[in-house]
């Protein structure tokens, strides 16, 4: 990818939540934790992250958005006409807001990169026959999921990416 800005549409599977991206991805996962089943009603989310300031909805009130639990504080949204995921909006004290954009509601190109690793694996449903490095437990999860976001965050915040 180069470090021109770029834009891209998206939308929900039935394209009434439309929003655009206009920064690069930070990371990308498959989680396994049991909200994202009962949030995506799959065995797995597939989550592009970028930073929330880089991803603009078109019309909020097209997404409903509840958290499952607290904290840390996830708005989980889905889209008011086909109640499909559409956007994750994700806040902590002294870190950049960041939006989870289920992968699917993505164009292929440059906005999806290639998925990094699969977090929560002990709770998944089927196994996932890849090549991706697995991570068990709440810990190593959130360990592995802080470790690729906080190199991408400091690319994004110094220019670099």
């Amino acid at each position: 990818m180069n470090n021109d800005i770029q834009q891209q549409d998206c939308q929900c599977q039935c394209g009434a939540t439309k929003f655009t991206i206009t920064g690069k991805p930070i990371v990308r996962v498959f989680c396994h934790c049991t909200i994202c089943q009962a949030f995506n009603h799959a065995a797995y989310s597939d989550v592009t992250i970028f930073l929330a300031k880089d991803v603009h909805l078109q019309d909020k009130n097209q997404v409903r958005f509840k958290q499952y639990k607290s904290p840390p504080a996830v708005d989980r949204g889905k889209c008011a006409s086909c109640d499909k995921p559409a956007l994750e909006l994700f806040e902590l004290p002294l870190f950049p807001s960041l939006a989870m954009v289920p992968s699917e509601n993505i164009p292929s190109g440059a906005f999806l990169p290639e998925p990094s690793a699969h977090i929560f694996y002990h709770r998944a449903v089927a196994p996932i026959d890849d090549q991706l490095p697995k991570h068990n437990g709440f810990i190593k999860s959130q360990a592995m999921l802080g470790a690729k976001l906080v190199p991408g965050l400091f690319r994004k915040l110094l220019g670099t990416q």
